[in-house]
């Protein structure tokens, strides 16, 4: 979620609260990320709602289509952050992973209209509260941007490449979408003072926000997949946000669309569009984030906004279907 417009945007969420059903715990959901363990379905995502779920949000399921609150994974700001991000007072855009026996949940801090933003790591053995050893440990600060810098620290993505590499993608508007490669063991920069990797951009006219943000990676047939978000999101059924897809056969890029335009040029092949069809109920499909379970289905999970439902940022589950091409089609659940 963009740090300049993250007030009217909390703003929004806490109004769709009002308007979610019991039985679905989907709404308000904003940047989800999706896993399994067991048989229970996770999501997390950006921190809404009371107590804990204000600063990281957790939703559970067993089907995937009903949704309960799950437990949070933090009760307050951890204090790293509330000295590195002075005024923030929740969390962003998580991203979940299982590395190395332990769960690593990333997560993003800032404040509106900055780029002084951090990313966090934090660990458990299990999702489970009720399994022996349950707990969430914050290892600290992974990466950090200040004004100055060209890039902006939130949106974390964790992905291991062909040859067992770490890596995390991450940013936000100003200059685009960055990578950089992790130790493997720690989960934080390989080497700390190297410039992040440009992954992709929106060149823009002097003085203009590049609007794009969002980046998640993932490996399928031979090629490296990476996911974003253009336009603007947090504005209800008005959003303009839409995903793009964009392949490389090395996880550094460069990616291209299936036309062959290129990420770091604003390329890229669309994926969810916005739908501007009046009689379209879900606006502005993004932050799309992808999940390949035991049965080798790749899922897309996304938040969307409802236009039957105050414009509510809305959980939403696509499978992806592969084509002939190559390429992937994004299917929503129930259509």
């Amino acid at each position: 979620m963009r740090p300049r417009r993250i007030l009217a945007a909390i703003a929004l969420l806490a109004a769709g609260a009002q308007t979610a059903p019991p039985a679905a715990d989907i709404r308000p959901v904003h940047d989800p990320v999706l896993i399994r363990e067991g048989a229970t379905w996770h999501v997390f995502s950006t921190g809404i709602g009371k107590d804990g779920q204000g600063l990281i949000a957790a939703r559970t399921s067993a089907d995937l289509v009903t949704w309960a609150p799950g437990t949070p994974p933090f009760a307050s700001l951890p204090e790293w952050a509330a000295r590195a991000i002075p005024g923030a007072r929740n969390l962003w855009a998580p991203d979940i992973s299982f590395v190395n026996g332990r769960y690593r949940l990333y997560y993003s801090v800032s404040t509106f209209g900055s780029n002084r933003s951090a990313i966090g790591l934090a660990t458990t053995p299990t999702l489970d509260p009720k399994r022996p050893g349950y707990g969430w440990r914050d290892e600290g600060l992974v990466l950090e941007s200040r004004p100055g810098d060209a890039y902006n620290a939130i949106d974390p993505a964790f992905v291991v490449d062909r040859q067992g590499r770490h890596w995390l993608s991450f940013g936000s508007f100003w200059s685009g979408l960055k990578l950089v490669e992790l130790n493997p063991a720690t989960g934080k920069p390989l080497r700390p003072a190297a410039r992040p990797l440009a992954l992709a951009s929106r060149p823009v006219p002097a003085g203009a926000p590049s609007i794009i943000e969002a980046p998640y990676i993932f490996e399928r047939g031979g090629w490296y997949w990476l996911i974003a978000s253009y336009d603007y999101c947090c504005k209800g059924v008005n959003s303009t946000y839409y995903t793009v897809i964009g392949r490389s056969r090395t996880i550094a890029g460069p990616y291209r669309g299936k036309d062959g335009s290129s990420m770091l040029a604003g390329g890229g092949t669309m994926l969810l569009r916005a739908d501007l069809e009046e009689k379209g109920r879900f606006r502005g499909p993004g932050h799309a984030g992808q999940y390949r379970g035991a049965d080798g289905v790749d899922r897309l999970v996304y938040h969307a906004y409802d236009k039957q439902n105050a414009g509510a940022p809305t959980l939403r589950i696509a499978t992806l279907h592969w084509g002939a091409d190559g390429w992937p089609v994004a299917r929503p659940q129930g259509e």
